[in-house]
């Protein structure tokens, strides 16, 4: 039962392992038809074909896109289940340039 159990949660790691590879080469091959098409030296079938390849994959890292979104807003929620939302504050427009003492030089 016990090596059952390990079996199952080594293929759940190795499963969410493969997701994390897949988009990260699923944007990879996005962005290589990208390329591919903005060149523009291909015969027009063969750019329909990357043109829907390319929202093949544009859809489904979209979708993984999403789920990550749930899963961290499940995440941030707070001990009554709501949803914890805090101001975001870019440090890089909060914090005057050093040496500055003009406003315009701030990001």
């Amino acid at each position: 039962m016990f090596a059952a159990r390990f079996l199952c949660e080594n293929e759940v790691m190795k499963n969410n392992a493969e997701q994390a590879k897949s988009f990260e080469a699923s944007l990879e091959a996005l962005e290589q038809i990208v390329h591919e098409l903005e060149h523009g030296d291909l015969p027009l079938e063969k750019s329909l074909e990357l043109f829907e390849q390319g929202i093949k994959l544009s859809r489904q890292c979209q979708e993984r896109l999403s789920q990550a979104e749930r899963r961290i807003e499940i995440l941030l929620r707070d001990h009554q289940g709501r949803p914890v939302v805090s101001a975001f504050e870019d440090t890089k427009l909060t914090t005057p340039v050093m040496g500055s003492s003009n406003d315009e030089d701030v990001l």
